[in-house]
């Protein structure tokens, strides 16, 4: 089809959005898909497409997969590294794809297993929108117009807050300076995804923020129902499973109480033990009654329980482990657990475990990030591991996944207001969390041990921060929110819903929710519970260490901050980086120079720091007006004597300031190469200095 034709058949519809025109068009591109469309804000354009392919095998799961693309063309640039080819997502790319499926996923209807995939390409990026938010925002739209059975749409906008006021899809320039950076994700009716960081701001301040976040993304939503009008499918009729009543009379009747003792049962192997050797139980009894049902009972065991569970913490307010709805896990913390790691924590809070250890290193072992705009520098890189080995189950190690990166960015993000400016603690750090044990919230055992680990380091952190996974069940008008919740209360229940900060604020928070929608009375209630939480953790952490160690690690490099004149740069480098190497070969300091004329010069031994500091200052020293330096005689003239008093700097002595008495020839006085004290007297606009060996002289003799 000719670009003319493909352009007859473009549907767009638009508004301005807070500075710029949106815009939403199908029937352009990627006419094959299913579903497609282009959301448009500034210059920034995002492409969603998605496709859907029924599945051969009899499954009970929905196989989605979400893919998020950046590509450097949009932003004008040619990828940097020898191979000019974009190879594996990138850390950005998997965390935006993570904020697609999350808000997504849960909206199709039961029953629809098809194979699903949703890919959104970033096509042009004008260095001001974010691509990230448009891409939900593109994927809801191709669904909505498509056939799939979706049950949405939704809508996405970040949200920050300068100087006092909220902003809808700040620039990135403007979120620099932003105390808050938040993703919401909603329906017309409720939030139903929320993620981001904040500068320690306090709760209420961030339910109005996601509040006012959500008001915006209804005229989003409007919009997309105005695309689906003009450009709409009809939408695939899917049944939900049907009961089979009979099937689960039998399955009840042989349960008999087996099912519901065995989730009163508080450790969590012993009860999934339990439950299991009940599942088989009642496969091997209807066998014969039943055949080839072994999926749909153990479905309805699962459902069951699922039932079961959630009765008993809305009726009797008891949960799995015994705990009641505001109840935190007992808290063991411990430092300093690792004997040659810069700092270390051990965080357990009932059965989930983290060892968490700080790196301290140095400019050298920043991390360089090539972005779709710009290239960055990590100087705080946070990485968390899940071993298979923490839920007591055998799987093959490969590189990190989508839910570790995820993990690891909430533990970061958390962090990251607390630490010390880099002027003031010029490192690079590295915080490793490795998952021992897990039993729910392990991402906020990263944050508790981060914090435990940093302190012990000798890190100066400005607060300690603490992290608590909330969750939630909703019965009709019964609502119970859970503070600290177990693995199985996440997968049965209606929220998860984490949240970090120190005593004074939040500092990261992530929310997923799987019902219809909470009311902001229950939002509210669940911060407020939160912080409940939070605090007590805190508490409890500052019983083992409240503040950082007075030094860094013996076994942590110590860095050492020069400033000389940038126009000393090239003293200090010498040609071909000779000077610098001697310096560096002759001391084995690490020495990092910055354009601005920072110096940085790393060692573990304090005398070789300093041999380094004495070599870098001589070489870059300025004359000072009033000191007294010992020189070298360059070149006579007629009308005085040129004096290094400085490696590269020289002065004039002028022939009247030679002696005390009448000079009438500067070589009766000195020659070239003669050592002469000198003093300076002055130093003009253009840097020119003049020197006195009288006033040397007379300085002397006093």
């Amino acid at each position: 089809m000719s670009f003319k034709g493909s352009a007859a058949s473009r549907i767009c519809v638009e508004m301005p959005f807070h500075g710029a025109n949106l815009s939403i068009e199908t029937g352009w591109l990627a006419k094959q898909a299913d579903g497609a469309a282009i959301v448009r804000h500034g210059d920034t354009m995002v492409l969603a497409t998605v496709c859907s392919t029924p599945t051969d095998s009899d499954q009970d799961f929905f196989p989605l997969v979400v893919e998020y693309q950046e590509k450097t063309y949009a932003a004008g640039r040619i990828p940097g590294g020898f191979v000019k080819r974009e190879g594996r997502p990138g850390e950005h790319e998997i965390l935006a794809s993570r904020l697609i499926d999350r808000p997504i996923r849960p909206l199709f209807a039961d029953g629809f297993f098809d194979e699903t995939q949703i890919i959104c390409n970033v096509f042009s990026s004008d260095g001001e929108h974010h691509a990230d938010v448009l891409a939900i925002c593109a994927a809801s739209a191709a669904l909505h117009i498509s056939k799939l059975p979706f049950l949405g749409p939704i809508a996405a906008v970040r949200v920050g807050r300068i100087n006092g006021s909220l902003v809808i899809n700040p620039s990135m320039k403007d979120l620099e300076n932003s105390d808050l950076n938040l993703i919401v994700a909603a329906s017309k009716d409720a939030i139903v995804m929320v993620e981001g960081g904040a500068q320690i701001v306090p709760e209420s301040e961030v339910l109005d923020a996601l509040y006012f976040g959500h008001d915006e993304i209804r005229k989003l939503i409007a919009l997309q129902e105005e695309l689906r009008e003009k450009a709409g499918k009809p939408k695939l009729e899917v049944a939900p499973p049907a009961k089979d009543e009979a099937l689960e009379a039998r399955v009840k009747a042989v349960l008999g109480s087996r099912l519901e003792d065995a989730l009163n049962i508080k450790e969590k192997l012993e009860r999934r033990d339990a439950v299991k050797q009940a599942e088989t139980d009642v496969l091997t009894a209807l066998a014969e009654e039943f055949p080839e049902q072994e999926r749909k009972i153990k479905e309805l065991i699962h459902d069951l329980g699922k039932e079961i569970s959630r009765r008993r913490i809305v009726k009797d307010k008891v949960r799995l482990d015994g705990r009641s709805p505001r109840e935190v896990r007992p808290i063991e913390c411990q430092v300093g657990v690792l004997p040659r790691v810069h700092g270390s924590g051990l965080f357990t809070r009932g059965e989930t475990q983290a060892l968490v250890t700080a790196t301290i290193g140095t400019s050298i072992d920043t991390q360089r990030v090539d972005t779709l705009v710009d290239r960055d520098e990590k100087t705080f890189m946070l990485h968390y591991n899940f071993p298979p080995f923490s839920v007591g189950e055998v799987k093959m190690l490969r590189g990190a996944s989508r839910r570790e990166v995820g993990h690891g960015a909430l533990a970061q993000r958390a962090l990251i207001p607390v630490l010390p400016r880099q002027k003031e603690f010029p490192y690079v750090l590295r915080i490793v969390s490795e998952i021992l044990e897990s039993n729910g919230s392990s991402s906020m055992a990263s944050v508790c041990g981060g914090t435990l680990s940093m302190l012990d380091a000798g890190v100066p952190i400005k607060e300690p921060v603490g992290g608590v996974a909330m969750g939630l069940i909703k019965e009709g008008d019964d609502v119970e929110v859970l503070t600290d919740i177990l693995g199985d209360e996440d997968h049965f229940g209606d929220m998860d819903f984490k949240v970090c900060g120190t005593a004074n604020g939040v500092t990261a928070l992530q929310m997923d929710i799987k019902c219809t929608g909470l009311s902001r009375d229950t939002m509210e209630r669940a911060l407020g519970q939160a912080r409940e939480g939070r605090l007590h953790i805190l508490g409890e952490m500052a019983k083992t260490i409240g503040e950082p160690r007075p030094e860094l690690s013996k076994y942590a490099p110590r860095i050492t901050l020069l400033k000389i004149n940038p126009d000393k740069i090239r003293d200090l480098i010498g040609p071909g980086g000779k000077t610098i190497q001697s310096i560096i070969a002759a001391t084995g300091v690490r020495i990092d120079v910055s354009d601005n004329g920072e110096v940085a010069i790393a060692s573990m031994d304090e005398d070789s720091r300093n041999r380094a500091v004495e070599i870098i200052q001589g070489l870059t020293a300025e004359a000072e007006i009033g000191k007294i330096y010992n020189g070298v005689v360059k070149r006579i003239t007629d009308f005085g004597a040129f004096v290094e008093i400085l490696p590269g700097t020289e002065g004039l002595v002028h022939i009247s300031q030679l002696a005390r008495g009448r000079v009438r020839e500067v070589s009766d006085v000195v020659k070239e190469g003669d050592e002469v004290m000198v003093r300076v007297i002055d130093i003009d606009r253009q840097g020119r200095i003049r020197l006195s060996r009288k006033d040397a002289l007379e300085a002397d003799e006093e």
